[in-house]
């Protein structure tokens, strides 16, 4: 009884950790105030594809969520760019032309259905995609590196369209 408290203590933890990447969770005090984030994509509400409109921080969804690059967003059980997707990584390879010397974690990650072999393999999908989208636009491969973490760091740990279609994404990580 006492291990399975633990373990539920422990999946509870590892649910709620969410990025643990210092770059997500740096506060806006520490950002560049030089630098504008573009608008962020925000996922709709239903299957369909996501729509375009800026969040308040013009990144993500809430203050931890901050930074130049935006997330470009999937539909369910694909890994193609869509429209949204696609003029989201243009305004990333803009900021990376303007910062050439910027390397980039591109993560990809997926909502909580499916199996957890599977949504890792989706996950990479998703990177690879949004990386290779990024070397046709011009960046040097050299500054993308492509990473899954599948269904294991949702943005939204709630259930429904709504928290799983923000969890569909390739998230983009600025390296130090």
């Amino acid at each position: 009884m006492n291990k399975s408290i633990k373990g539920i203590v422990f999946l509870a933890m590892m649910a709620t950790a969410g990025c643990s990447s210092q770059t997500a969770v740096t506060s806006p005090e520490k950002q560049e105030s030089n630098v504008t984030p573009p608008a962020t994509n925000v996922p709709a509400a239903s299957a369909s594809p996501v729509t375009s409109a800026p969040s308040p921080s013009g990144y993500g969804f809430d203050r931890w969520q901050t930074g130049p690059l935006g997330d470009a967003f999937f539909d369910f059980d694909s890994s193609a760019l869509g429209a949204d997707a696609q003029a989201q990584l243009k305004q990333n390879a803009g900021w990376l032309d303007n910062n050439s010397l910027t390397k980039v974690l591109i993560e990809g990650h997926c909502d909580s259905r499916g199996t957890a072999e599977y949504n890792l393999a989706l996950g990479e999908r998703r990177a690879t995609t949004a990386k290779e989208y990024l070397k046709k636009l011009g960046v040097a491969p050299s500054r993308l590196e492509a990473v899954s973490f599948g269904e294991e760091k949702p943005f939204d740990t709630n259930t429904g369209e709504d928290a799983w279609a923000k969890n569909r994404r390739a998230h983009f990580v600025i390296k130090k």
